[in-house]
């Protein structure tokens, strides 16, 4: 549940089970990787997907394409006809950032508010219309009367927002949780003072290699992330001129070395192969990267690079291991 509460906890159960008003399941539910990767014969039917990508974030796509493509029914909330939405069953167009009122939880634990500079485009609800309306057709109705109540329903159920409302919110920069109550000014360091677990822990921990080692048949090594003009899957990015203008391809950092061993010249078409699919980039031949090892992005659907990308993960945190795996490469046909 938020707030780092465990599903199978009894009393955390019982709590949201009281303010929900049904009865809720003990048992955690699908990680990311087991819902997208079940595939045609996966644990679910249906599936409701808002605001992201997984046919173009998730590593292994062939897999994401088919588990999504055998679904009985999928639908997809978004401002854009993303490669996910694509493959929707129905469509629902989301408003925008600018569009609504409510908050956000950025990377350092900030909540801030944000205002409609402008009302929905035509035919597009906000985030909380879509799913009041969803859960009425449902015979779930969730009536509340404003953002600001939702707000309200977090802070009573989630700890760590306790202190959290709209007439705060709307005062400056937001604040940090942990925000315990009304009295408390947020938390901008955590453990400043002390650990939350009393001592601190050490762990020992030794290096594990990469799922998917070289070869001789895929002797290099991919390595992917971002870069500074685009975002995730590019949704809204590639829509503005001068970010494409700065970054409006897929390009591979190849060291010299390399390129000259395959005979691959800068700003030539290459083919990309792993042991899960091929995809066609652009060169970029130079000193960035060392020799052994290449790097491109994930921002462009013209080059979906997690197509290539190995599906192993962290046995605890399930996250998958995106960043590493080997290829060749040969100059494009």
């Amino acid at each position: 549940y938020p707030s780092y509460q465990a599903v199978n906890n009894q009393d955390f159960q019982e709590k949201f089970s009281k303010a929900w008003k049904v009865e809720l399941s003990p048992e955690p539910g699908l990680s990311l990787l087991d819902m997208t990767h079940g595939g045609k014969n996966g644990p679910l039917k249906a599936m409701f997907i808002m605001g992201e990508n997984p046919a173009l974030s998730d590593p292994v796509l062939e897999k994401v394409r088919e588990t999504l493509n055998n679904l009985e029914f999928l639908v997809v909330a978004d401002i854009f006809l993303t490669d996910t939405a694509r493959l929707a069953d129905v469509v629902l167009p989301a408003a925008s950032f600018a569009e609504k009122t409510g908050t956000f939880t950025n990377s350092e634990r900030r909540v801030q508010m944000v205002r409609p500079a402008i009302p929905p485009l035509a035919g597009c609800r906000t985030d909380s219309d879509i799913i009041m309306e969803l859960a009425r057709r449902l015979d779930y109705p969730m009536d509340y009367e404003s953002p600001a109540e939702v707000m309200e329903e977090i802070a009573m159920l989630a700890p760590v927002y306790g202190g959290m409302y709209h007439d705060r919110l709307e005062k400056g920069w937001g604040l940090q949780w942990p925000c315990w109550d009304r009295g408390h000014p947020g938390t901008p360091f955590l453990h400043k003072y002390y650990f939350t677990r009393g001592h601190g822990r050490f762990v020992p921990s030794s290096h594990q290699p990469p799922s998917e080692p070289v070869d001789e048949q895929y002797p290099l090594l991919l390595i992917t992330g971002r870069i500074y003009h685009q975002y995730h899957t590019g949704t809204m990015s590639r829509k503005c001129p001068t970010l494409n203008r700065e970054a409006d391809e897929a390009l591979l950092q190849i060291n010299r070395h390399d390129a000259e061993g395959l005979k691959i010249k800068n700003g030539e078409m290459v083919e990309m192969t792993s042991r899960r699919g091929t995809i066609r980039l652009t060169a970029d031949v130079g000193s960035e990267v060392p020799a052994g090892t290449v790097y491109t992005t994930f921002h462009y659907s013209e080059a979906p690079i997690n197509l290539l990308c190995i599906g192993a993960r962290d046995p605890l945190a399930n996250c998958p291991e995106y960043k590493i795996c080997a290829v060749k490469i040969t100059a494009a046909k």
